[in-house]
């Protein structure tokens, strides 16, 4: 089996250091969808223990929505290479703006980005949380089942961010409240 060794040199999020040792590689580009600027996705964690593997180049990607309405397209993408072809990226939108990550990154430059992007390359990783009602006392039970109807309602990350439906897969855990 192939060890993965995440190093985290800088603090709480992966900013430095991905290194894999002995790994099973694919060809091809993932991008990893990331709540957090400068956190792992789930989904990297996911795919790496239940498939090991780790691809060709990986993008740990995350969306910043600025307190302000719109973010010009010069300042919307910033990028660098963390380790061994694997690249953080962080793209900036206004809370006006519509989050279209693939026309987003069509339109960076080579120098924002760290990497050349292929559109039919990309493979999008999400991970997906679906909450259920728990059985620890808190909320009354009703409200409990009505926040997760409201989350299963609502949009889902790949509509949100302008993501083709042939290039996402999602990889998911309940969350219990």
């Amino acid at each position: 089996m192939p060890a993965y060794v995440l190093q985290n040199s800088a603090g709480p999020g992966l900013n430095h250091g991905i290194r894999c040792e002995n790994p099973y590689s694919r060809i091809n580009t993932i991008g990893y969808g990331s709540n957090v600027a400068g956190g792992v996705p789930l989904s990297l964690l996911h795919n790496l223990k239940h498939n090991h593997v780790l691809h060709q180049r990986v993008i740990l990607l995350s969306v910043v929505i600025e307190e302000v309405p719109y973010v010009p397209s010069e300042h919307r993408v910033e990028g660098h290479e963390v380790g061994s072809n694997c690249f953080r990226v962080n793209l900036h939108y206004g809370y006006m703006q519509e989050t279209n990550i693939p026309r987003t990154l069509a339109n960076a430059r080579y120098d924002q980005l760290g990497f050349f992007y292929e559109p039919l390359q990309i493979s999008y990783f999400l991970s997906r949380k679906t909450v259920v009602p728990g059985s620890r006392p808190g909320m009354p039970l009703w409200r409990e089942k009505l926040f997760a109807w409201m989350v299963r309602s609502s949009v889902t990350p790949m509509d949100f961010f302008c993501l083709p439906i042939n290039r996402v897969v999602e990889l998911g855990a309940q969350v219990e409240i």
